[in-house]
């Protein structure tokens, strides 16, 4: 599917967006060239220069260092809210497709509860609750991404479990544990592959909406959102200090979504190739 996926020009400048995203997430930290957190009076709300390269904020701190910084939390913080709803998600799909009725009607119950929740007031309630931190809300929020998982993974799983082939391999003695690993996970890998995407791009835009607000983040420390957050402040007198926050949290969630889009339509070519065969094979017998 790689070979596939490479093909899509999209596919091609989205891992460049998101191999620049990384090597920020991973060394910002250490290529911000000022301390993030270091104030300096005599260069509030400066411009962009050789010293500042995105200016600084209004209390005189290097807004290219603190971007830097923040990509760290705000990446991370995402990619834990997104593991936290794919453990939650994944698994209970699987189960209630091969546990029986019991865990059918269990787990459904239960991402019916889920979905109902809203966003934003679950993540405030769970900070609220547990203390202001981005672990807190994240954790918040991957119970409530969970769902999107389960319904994925159980739609597959279930396409999988009324197949021939596999009701000719219980049929023969296979195991429910022989059936998932050997059939059921590499036909829902896709799908679950785009859905995983989808998800993390939403939750850095949820990620980014919680920062924005001051919710899960102990200022000054910074974060995409709350650097966008503060250039919108003082936008009259920096109207440039929220372009780069606003294009990063952009420039991720499309390369994200084209991702997820192009696995999806190569995960879906074969079927579409193995259908048109099928009726060129029935027009030559008619």
């Amino acid at each position: 599917m790689f070979s596939t996926l490479v093909r899509y020009r999209s596919v091609q400048l989205a891992f460049v967006v998101l191999a620049i995203v990384v090597l920020l997430a991973v060394l910002g930290p250490l290529l911000a060239p000022f301390d993030p957190l270091e104030q300096n009076s005599s260069a509030i709300l400066d411009g962009p220069s050789a010293a500042h390269w995105l200016g600084t904020d209004s209390v005189g701190r290097d807004v290219f260092s603190r971007v830097l910084s923040g990509s760290t939390v705000s990446v991370l913080s995402a990619l834990q809210a997104v593991v936290v709803g794919f453990l939650l998600g994944v698994t209970p799909g699987f189960l209630s497709v091969y546990l029986g009725r019991g865990v059918e009607w269990f787990t459904l119950r239960l991402m019916d509860a889920l979905i109902t929740l809203p966003f934003l007031v679950f993540a405030v309630a769970m900070t609220a609750l547990l203390g202001n931190g981005l672990t807190q809300a994240m954790f918040a929020v991957g119970i409530l991404i969970a769902p999107a998982f389960y319904r994925v993974t159980r739609a597959a799983a279930m396409t999988v479990a009324n197949s021939q082939y596999v009701e000719a391999a219980a049929l023969m003695g296979a195991t429910t544990r022989w059936i998932i690993v050997r059939h059921a996970v590499r036909k829902v890998a896709p799908a679950v592959g785009v859905t995983f995407a989808t998800m993390t791009g939403a939750s850095l835009v949820i990620v980014s909406s919680l920062t924005f607000l001051g919710i899960g983040v102990v200022p000054p420390d910074p974060t995409w959102g709350g650097l966008l957050a503060g250039g919108l402040q003082y936008l009259y007198q920096a109207p440039w200090s929220p372009v780069v926050p606003a294009l990063l949290i952009v420039a991720t969630v499309w390369a994200l979504n084209a991702l997820a889009d192009a696995v999806r339509d190569a995960s879906s070519a074969p079927r579409a190739r193995t259908n048109t065969e099928t009726k060129k094979v029935d027009h030559d017998v008619h």
